[in-house]
């Protein structure tokens, strides 16, 4: 009978997920704050791809065709998901709804995963879906179409399950399928969401430390076990976060974003309630939820009763963080964030929801399940019990119904994502500092003549080569219509050709000067230093991954 609870739990888990997502079936794209710009991204994501780049880092579409870095800073897992999706024959937005999905019910099994892996299968469903059917995880869903920090969800259950599971560890074989499940589960949350991962880092700390002191067996290995993991993980995604990171100086974000997050304070009442509606940052709700309140009043009188104190502690802690991650996004934190700049690169104060969905996950399960039990217990109706386990699936299905659907439906043709973008899918932070925020206008042609005379006739372009051929009847000087940002490159005749980006006249744009006569011109974005060296920090990881992958199947067949 157990063997086939663990069997039937998942699919019934799977199949409660997919209510809240009949939306998705529509035909469609739902109308977001950012569906759109994330179908357009994911096209110059996709022809990046055809075109053989394999970590696409320039949408040469984007920004009235002047092209635009944005693929260097914003999280490309979603990217690479939904572009095999189109590969396979989905179409650009049925290949962004079938990601939005998959990372839905991603996220709850991840979760249920990790929990009956600890608490048992009952708490494990009860957290599950709590922290699927969050009013937060609706808002990312059908309000903003935050499609990043969506798929990020997937990963703090998985990186708790592994860290778990290495400190149980016993036979060194399954220590190295560990340790790659939990570099894997590392490396996917950075490229999921940079911002997100980087809030869930003390988290992460504090449960190893959890774990360290009350599961580890040999903690020294533990030790060693959980930074090999973790720094194969950040090297698996150091092509995406060391450019991003380094890199960030050249864009307008600083600028952007400048004392931006200091407006966006959240009130405390609304954390018990705020309306449900589809408006603007500053009006989406930022309710924790009703059941997940429940449970988390009901975990402060189970506190106090709990004898274990590996699990008081836990439940204590969970609590503690729980209540900050409140605090931090109030007016009464300013202070923080003054004083820590580096939080401000989070933009919203209210991107902690993240934190909080998932810890009032963790609590409501726990301590909704010791409600269950002490009816069982204490009132002898075990019988009835199943009737207040299926009113906890009824009042949280009855609190967020009204949550499952966008405003609006967009039935735009496909080839409308794949042309001349008259945006950049940001408010312009990733712009490069050199240019303006938006250019505004599409540009005459690709390359331009300014000073002298000559033929231009465009031989080849892709996002990242554009080829010309110039017949200059004098020495001329030409502007190439597409935004600078380090590693763009161009080469007359085979030689270096000197740039010049900061010209009043062609703010950002390059321009260069050719001699009289023929010339073949070519215009390339490269690899800088840096991202030559992030490059191959990753494929050095990959390599050691493979390679405990190898290990694993010769100690199997030893076997």
């Amino acid at each position: 009978m157990k063997k086939y609870i663990a069997v039937l739990l998942p699919i019934f888990l799977c199949i409660l997920t997919l209510l809240p997502l009949n939306s998705f079936f529509t035909p469609g794209l739902p109308v977001t704050h950012d569906g759109r710009d994330h179908v357009v991204r994911i096209a110059s994501f996709y022809t990046s791809l055809q075109e053989g780049t394999v970590i696409p880092r320039w949408a040469g579409n984007l920004n009235w065709g002047y092209g635009h870095p944005i693929l260097m800073f914003l999280y490309p897992f979603s990217s690479y998901s939904a572009s095999l999706l189109h590969f396979i024959g989905f179409s650009l937005v049925d290949a962004t709804k079938a990601v939005f999905m998959l990372g839905f019910i991603g996220s709850i099994l991840s979760m249920y995963v990790w929990m009956q892996a600890v608490w048992g299968k009952r708490i494990g469903f009860i957290g599950a879906l709590l922290y699927g059917f969050a009013p937060y995880r609706f808002v990312d869903l059908y309000v903003r179409g935050a499609i990043g920090e969506h798929m990020a969800f997937i990963f703090p259950p998985l990186i708790m399950y592994f860290l778990y599971i290495l400190a149980k560890n016993r036979i060194l074989r399954f220590t190295y399928i560990k340790i790659i499940g939990l570099s894997l589960s590392f490396a996917f949350f950075i490229l999921s969401h940079n911002a997100i991962s980087l809030m869930f880092m003390p988290v992460f700390g504090l449960y190893f430390l959890y774990l360290f002191f009350s599961e580890a067996d040999k903690s020294w290995k533990y030790i060693c076990f959980c930074l090999v993991s973790i720094a194969l993980g950040f090297g698996l995604s150091s092509f995406f976060w060391i450019p991003a990171f380094f890199e960030g100086k050249y864009t307008l974000r600083d600028i952007v974003t400048a004392g931006e997050v200091m407006t966006r304070f959240v009130p405390f009442n609304w954390f018990l309630y705020s309306p449900w509606n589809y408006g603007g940052t500053g009006t989406l709700t930022k309710s924790v939820g009703f059941v997940q309140w429940i449970g988390i009043c009901a975990s402060c009188i189970f506190l106090l009763k709990l004898k274990d104190v590996s699990k008081k502690i836990f439940l204590a802690t969970s609590l503690i963080l729980f209540v900050f991650s409140l605090f931090i996004m109030t007016s009464a934190s300013e202070g923080i964030w003054s004083r820590l700049t580096i939080l401000q690169n989070f933009q919203f104060p209210w991107r902690f929801l993240s934190i909080t969905v998932f810890l009032a996950a963790v609590i409501g399960g726990i301590s909704i399940n010791r409600v269950i039990r002490f009816f069982e217990q204490k009132v002898h109706m075990k019988r009835k019990t199943y009737v207040l386990f299926m009113a906890f699936f009824v009042l949280l299905g009855v609190s967020t119904y009204h949550m499952w659907h966008p405003s609006a439906y967009s039935l735009d043709s496909e080839s409308s994502y794949k042309g001349i973008y008259p945006g950049t899918t940001d408010t312009g932070e990733s712009s490069p500092i050199w240019s303006v925020r938006f250019m505004e206008h599409t540009p005459s042609n690709p390359m331009e003549v300014i000073d002298g005379e000559a033929l231009i006739s465009l031989k080849d372009r892709t996002s990242t080569v554009h080829e010309y051929t110039i017949a200059a009847q004098k020495q001329t000087r030409v502007v190439e219509n597409t935004l600078y940002f380090p590693g763009w490159k161009i080469y007359v005749d085979g030689l270096s050709a000197g740039i010049q980006f900061q010209d009043p006249q062609y703010r950002g744009l390059m321009t260069f000067w050719v001699d009289e006569g023929e010339h073949d011109v070519k215009v390339i974005f490269t690899d800088t230093k840096i991202r030559y060296w992030a490059n191959r920090i990753s494929t050095v990881s990959l390599g050691c991954v493979i390679a405990l992958g190898i290990i694993v199947l010769i100690c199997k067949r030893k076997k």
